[in-house]
């Protein structure tokens, strides 16, 4: 793909404040520049940055409803009430289930947990779970990841005597559920000070109420913010605020001791004995989790989630891996087909969204493919496919638009659909399919920015190779965990050539193994592009001409451990 790349050196004053912040700080100018293009100018933000505090969580109690919802938790616990912990069928659901019912576990055995079938139920609170609630013998429901916009189901709990508690971060409606209590930092009345946790987020902090009130220790709820931290990184919401703190110390938690379920998948992914990174959450054990729920069903994830013995937890997730073997397999055909779709649709540069319907796709991996395309195309996009007599799919959008109001603004034609400004899920009858492409483009066309349909890579600084070390490496771990809003710095060389021992690689040559020389400081380093064995820029290179290259440092962990470059964009020098 061909990126624009937007590069914006720091002012004249800028500069000054960087090298006056690392002087101060005894860091390099390089690491005072990115935390000046943080937005971070003095020592103080700066250790609140790298050094971030329990003590910063926002007091749960400001956050509406809360003192509702934890005097009803205490009723039901008091009282023995049957509790039913209920979430979404992906890895933010998932996670959030699994860390309130380990969590309220220590205090009743009268608790169970449920995650409705993707397929037979669909996205979100059902009638066939609140029955499941009520055959059970089911006093309380909280609900985790969905609920916000569950009128219609929590009306018919009410009816049977369930209370509901919603644990929500989805963007409500104006009418809100009859539930107990809503806690929900999207409400229109929100007093909380932080709108970006995840659903398990949410319920953490229900959790955490909860603790306060009851003086339980805070202990015995820190061990679970591994869950936290898995949660927030796959879900894409902000890492900056109170989710920086949640995931550092959720990072640390799944490094030095994760729950059970954690470290038999962290085994299973291979990443045993090394330290577990956000790249390795996004990219093996979220996937796997997520497997769960799209080719079987979403409680695999949390049984595995809450197993305390190791033997049984390895087991689940040998079984967890095998699914998510299947689900590359259904990935790479749809993805195929959608690819093979868009391209017979010629030039798209008069489109503004992707809209796909084929009743034969796998409900379970059209968010992946919906992903894959608006990476690729950098379009917003929707996924449908065929359910019951329904359609049903998942949307994805490009930096900066708000995808859920484009949805929104189609709400006529849909019986059902929810989400945030990045991601969406929707449920329409298959008649409305094509009026909704038609007023889905229009909508799109109308609002989107030129520059959000270009690709784009955001550049932090221009650096020359011998500003690369280990102890740059080393030093830039303190800026993780990395996510939304607090990117991996991405770093740009110009005028680099190929050492002369640039090689593709892959099974079928689809990376290049780069070794280049930079010509103002004669060092030598190693870098790895993937995906770029078969592009143009493989043949610039072969050229013998130099080059600019944008890149993040990394550790070449399956050889020497040493620094290397992953290089994300290439271009002629001076083009």
């Amino acid at each position: 793909m061909d990126f624009k790349w937007n590069y914006s050196p720091l002012t004249q004053q800028q500069s000054k404040e960087a090298n006056e912040l690392a002087k101060e700080l005894n860091i390099s100018p390089i690491l005072g520049s990115l935390l000046i293009k943080r937005g971070i100018k003095n020592k103080e933000e700066a250790d609140h940055y790298f050094n971030p505090q329990i003590s910063e969580l926002h007091d749960p109690f400001s956050m509406n409803d809360m003192d509702v919802a934890v005097d009803r938790l205490d009723r039901a616990l008091s009282e023995n009430e049957r509790i039913m912990v209920y979430g979404d069928y992906d890895v933010d659901g998932t996670t959030a289930v699994a860390l309130v019912y380990n969590f309220l576990k220590q205090f009743t055995g009268n608790i169970e947990y449920y995650i409705p079938d993707r397929y037979e139920e669909g996205y979100g609170v059902s009638f066939k779970g609140v029955d499941t609630a009520a055959q059970n013998g089911v006093k309380l429901v909280i609900v985790l990841d969905c609920g916000i916009k569950a009128v219609k189901q929590i009306a018919y709990a009410v009816e049977k005597g369930i209370d509901f508690i919603v644990c929500d971060h989805h963007v409500p409606d104006d009418i809100l559920p009859p539930a107990v209590a809503i806690l929900n930092a999207k409400r229109v009345d929100s007093t909380y000070p932080y709108s970006h946790l995840s659903g398990c987020g949410v319920g953490f902090k229900f959790m955490q109420a909860f603790a306060i009130q009851n003086g339980v220790p805070f202990d015995k709820l820190f061990s679970l913010l591994d869950l936290v931290a898995v949660s927030t990184t796959s879900d894409i919401v902000p890492i900056m605020g109170e989710n920086r703190v949640l995931t550092y110390y959720g990072m640390k938690q799944l490094n030095s001791n994760p729950t059970t379920g954690l470290k038999a998948i962290i085994d299973v992914c291979g990443l045993a004995g090394k330290q577990v990174t956000i790249n390795d959450i996004i990219f093996k054990i979220g996937p796997r989790l997520n497997a769960a729920g799209r080719v079987r069903t979403g409680m695999d994830a949390v049984a595995l989630l809450v197993e305390s013995d190791y033997g049984r937890a390895r087991f689940l997730s040998e079984e967890i891996d095998r699914n998510n073997e299947k689900r590359k397999e259904l990935d790479k055909v749809i993805t195929n087909q959608a690819n093979h779709i868009v391209d017979s649709l010629g030039d798209l540069s008069d489109r503004h969204s992707i809209v796909l319907y084929n009743e034969n796709w796998h409900r379970g991996v059209i968010g992946i493919v919906a992903s894959r395309l608006t990476e690729k195309y950098c379009l917003p996009t929707v996924v449908l496919t065929k359910s019951g007599d329904m359609a049903t799919g998942s949307a994805r959008s490009v930096g900066g638009f708000d995808l859920y109001k484009a949805i929104s603004s189609c709400k006529d034609l849909l019986d059902n659909f929810g989400g945030h400004t990045y991601a969406a899920g929707l449920l329409l009858d298959i008649k409305n399919v094509p009026l909704f492409k038609d007023r889905f483009e229009q909508y799109v066309a109308a609002h989107i920015k030129s520059e959000q349909i270009e690709p784009t890579i955001d550049i932090d600084l221009e650096v020359c190779f011998d500003d690369i070390s280990p102890k740059l490496f080393d030093d830039l771990k303190r800026f993780m965990p990395f996510g939304p809003d607090n990117p991996k710095p991405v770093f740009c060389t110009r005028n680099v050539y190929d050492y002369g021992t640039s090689k593709v690689v892959g099974r079928s040559g689809e990376h290049i193994k780069f070794e280049l020389i930079d010509n103002r400081a004669g060092k030598v380093m190693n870098g790895i592009a993937f995906g770029f064995g078969k592009t143009g820029q493989a043949k610039l290179i072969k050229t013998k001409k130099s080059f600019d290259i944008c890149y993040t440092i990394e550790e070449n962990t399956y050889h020497t451990h040493d620094v290397q470059l992953q290089i994300e964009a290439i271009r002629a020098h001076n083009d």
